[in-house]
């Protein structure tokens, strides 16, 4: 039997569920015309430079891709006035995370993560053997304090989700401040800055500072978000010197495709496709806010692309009837909220349809609105 042979670790490992894909619904349902407001990425799709760029590569793929991402790394590298070498591409930012417990993690060894937060740090803590030693959030925000009692002289790595998902809360500057000087430094940090672009609050850390100062922190941001190249996978991580080498030793050698490199370099040139996509999201917040307080809905204001609301039903039943009316969401069940849902800020023309199927939905199912 598989059981037998197989790593004992790995059957106490849940899968990754990601949102469901529009094909496949349309074709369980049989419908057409679906949105998706599950996953968090860039309704307004990527940058028309970034797709231009891939067609024009296209004859070039029977090529190696440039192990190194030197170009990328560069451009990375002068947009955040940093060094391209305390740089790291990943295939995603999940792959960095899947580096980062390869290279630090041994059996025994303990990793403090929020919850809930990215389920995906539990995941790479538990491949590698480590115990995940769970904080519950605080007002639906990180509660470093609580976070900073659990280290003990076993942990290893404190994972960090800055934006966290699925709130789209952020902690502060000095909230950070404090928790790394209480904290041990042989403790690594990962802050993960996946929802970065969109951030509005003027208290959040420029966690970039920390790296300067040669803290023993990560920070890991991404392309799939606000530059909407999900589909190419293209993360990368910023760290002292040392940290980026121990995590090129378990580096696969071309991890980065050829076409996602040349995206996400022509999607850094066009920051006005950026902005535009922020202003957008800042405008769909404001029209979603402004339904759901005149609706009675709870939500946590966000910081992030997508929003945490309380609908007052079970999140499973809200997620069946949205999908026949061609809507994805997300349900809050996953991350321990059961009459919770999170969806992702949409074009204007989604928002609306959203909230046209929320209201409907919510009627059906008995819930007051």
């Amino acid at each position: 039997m598989i059981e037998d042979i197989a790593r004992k670790v790995i059957f106490d490992i849940k899968p990754y569920i990601p949102g469901k894909p529009i094909e496949e619904v349309e074709r369980e349902l049989g419908i057409k015309d679906v949105i998706k407001m599950a996953s968090n990425e860039n309704p307004f799709g990527p940058s028309p430079r970034a797709v231009e760029a891939m067609r024009a590569s296209l004859q070039k793929i029977s090529m190696y891709p440039d192990g190194n991402c030197f170009y990328l790394k560069d451009m990375i590298a002068n947009l955040l006035c940093i060094e391209p070498d305390n740089i790291i591409v990943g295939n995603g930012s999940d792959e960095i995370l899947k580096l980062i417990a390869e290279a630090f993690l041994e059996p025994g060894d303990e990793i403090v993560i929020a919850q809930p937060s990215f389920s995906e740090y539990e995941f790479v803590g538990k491949i590698m053997g480590a115990r995940c030693v769970f904080v519950p959030l605080k007002d639906f925000t990180h509660d470093l304090e609580a976070m900073g009692r659990a280290v003990t002289e076993k942990t290893k790595i404190v994972f960090v989700c800055n934006p966290n998902n699925p709130t789209g809360t952020a902690v502060t500057k000095v909230e950070v401040d404090e928790f790394l000087k209480n904290l041990d430094p042989r403790v690594l940090v990962v802050f993960d800055e996946a929802y970065y672009e969109y951030v509005e609050d003027e208290e959040y850390p420029q966690t970039l500072e920390y790296v300067a100062e040669e803290q023993n922190v990560i920070v890991l941001r991404t392309f799939s978000k606000i530059y909407g190249l999900a589909g190419q996978r293209v993360g990368y991580g910023i760290a002292k010197l040392n940290i980026i080498s121990a995590l090129n030793r378990v580096r696969e050698p071309f991890n980065v495709n050829l076409l996602a490199q040349v995206a996400a370099r022509a999607a850094l040139e066009d920051q006005e496709h950026v902005e535009k996509s922020r202003q957008g999201n800042r405008e769909g917040k404001d029209y979603l806010y402004q339904w759901f307080e005149e609706k009675g809905i709870s939500y946590v204001p966000t910081q992030a692309n997508f929003i945490f609301l309380k609908v007052g039903a079970d999140s499973q039943e809200v997620f069946k009837e949205m999908m026949k009316l061609g809507v994805i969401i997300r349900t809050g069940d996953i991350f321990g909220h059961p009459d919770f849902i999170r969806i992702t800020v949409g074009t204007m023309e989604e928002n609306r349809r959203f909230t046209e199927s929320l209201e409907k939905v919510l009627k059906e199912l008995g819930s007051k609105i």
